[in-house]
């Protein structure tokens, strides 16, 4: 790939742990430039702001106030939308993280906040750019399938408890309270992307491991979740996720009127399936084929990226569309509208599978009844009215696993509750 003559485009980005991806990725070879780096952990931000010769700030507000063109948000996951809606009216180009927002109003409210700028926002969903979801698109944009009828999203991440503290230091950091909907992106984004639907009603079902799966958990949230999603065009998606303990795995399955396509094992990032049955098969077309798939370009700079070469492709988008003024295929209404489904689908948890809509979040009359739903099943947000992070309530984790979690981030310098 040439390198950009063009004036680089400077960026901070907030978040020093996650947030070093996109700060390795904002280079010349994408036309951008690391000029800033955000955090409240003092000793990481020190460190971190040393290794990449940046400003360093732990106030956001000071943070904005820095000679920058963008803004990535790499912090918290359910603290986004409130650090995007105050870059964006400081004049900033927004790329999130997931989840976009943590409630339907943070959602409406960054929705129509993006309206108001003349900025740029992108949802940085890495998982629709891998190679082999980018064959999907392509197979799909191109009839080999026809029209989408059904189509399943799995992310599983199983993982060993004492990993799982590693990444989530603190009896209430947000991975600890995460209901198993929240974090539905990775699973729903590449359908999306691929088929070009957009959600309107979700219907979800939790599922609960017991502790002697992991004793020494004091994670809260339950499990594993199982969302059905309707799509615009009348499909069903199935979204399975989170964290149950069977399996790590990643899968994605696009079922048309005249066959199927696939991620296929034992490489979901790169290898494909394609699908079709005897009496739907075009003259010299295979009934089943398989094969590994690969970007038509710039793969030698996304094969050296994290995420399936996601985090390369987040970056290079978010550039493109800067430069050319457009909003990206990830924008905001598809950001807010993922986000909505795991809130939603939560709802529909705690009420046993009741349907609840997903809301065009461009439509403002669509979206009036949304406007003051702060409900959240975050501990800052607790209070009358708010759900659990459980369909078994508000859990409390076994006093021995707390103590063997603090003492497991005292190991790792967490010295926090």
């Amino acid at each position: 790939m040439a390198r950009t003559r063009r004036k680089p485009i400077k960026v901070g980005v907030i978040g020093v742990g996650r947030g070093q991806s996109f700060a390795r990725g904002a280079t010349d070879v994408v036309g951008m430039e690391l000029v800033a780096l955000c955090d409240t952990w003092r000793e990481k931000l020190r460190s971190v702001g040393k290794q990449y010769r940046v400003s360093t700030y732990t106030d956001f507000d000071r943070f904005l106030e820095h000679d920058m063109d963008a803004v990535i948000l790499a912090n918290y996951s359910h603290e986004h939308a409130p650090f995007a809606i105050k870059a964006l009216e400081a004049g900033k180009h927004v790329m999130s993280e997931t989840a976009a927002c943590k409630t339907m109003a943070e959602g409406v409210a960054l929705c129509r906040a993006v309206e108001s700028s003349d900025r740029i926002y992108m949802f940085a969903e890495n998982y629709p750019f891998s190679a082999a979801n980018q064959e999907l698109r392509r197979l799909y944009r191109a009839g080999e399938i026809g029209t989408v009828t059904y189509a399943e999203g799995e992310y599983n991440h199983a993982a060993e408890e004492d990993w799982r503290l590693g990444i989530s230091p603190g009896v209430n950091h947000w991975r600890n309270w995460l209901p198993p909907t929240y974090y539905c992106s990775h699973a729903l984004a590449p359908l999306m992307h691929i088929t070009n639907t957009r959600p309107v009603s979700v219907n979800a079902l939790s599922v609960v491991e017991e502790p002697t799966q992991s004793p020494h958990r004091v994670r809260v949230g339950d499990q594993g979740g199982i969302i059905l999603v309707r799509m615009d065009n009348g499909a069903v998606f199935r979204i399975l996720g989170l964290q149950l303990s069977s399996i790590h795995r990643v899968r994605y399955e696009i079922h048309g009127e005249r066959g199927l396509i696939a991620t296929a094992d034992p490489n979901h990032w790169g290898n494909v399936r394609v699908h079709h049955e005897d009496w739907l098969r075009k003259e010299g077309q295979p009934k089943d084929r398989t094969y590994t798939a690969d970007w038509p370009e710039h793969g030698d700079l996304a094969r050296q990226a994290g995420h399936g070469g996601g985090d390369f492709w987040t970056n290079f988008h978010f550039s493109r569309a800067i430069r050319s003024g457009r909003q990206p295929y990830l924008n905001v209404y598809r950001g807010v509208s993922m986000s909505a489904v795991g809130i939603q689908a939560w709802r529909s948890c705690l009420e046993s599978g009741t349907p609840n809509p997903i809301p065009n979040f461009k439509q403002k009359s669509a979206c009036k009844p949304y406007l003051e739903d702060h409900w959240s099943p975050y501990p800052e947000d607790g209070g009358p009215g708010q759900p659990p992070p459980s369909i078994r309530g508000h859990v409390k984790p076994a006093r021995e696993a707390i103590h063997y979690a603090k003492k497991r981030w005292r190991q790792l310098g967490y010295l926090g509750k």
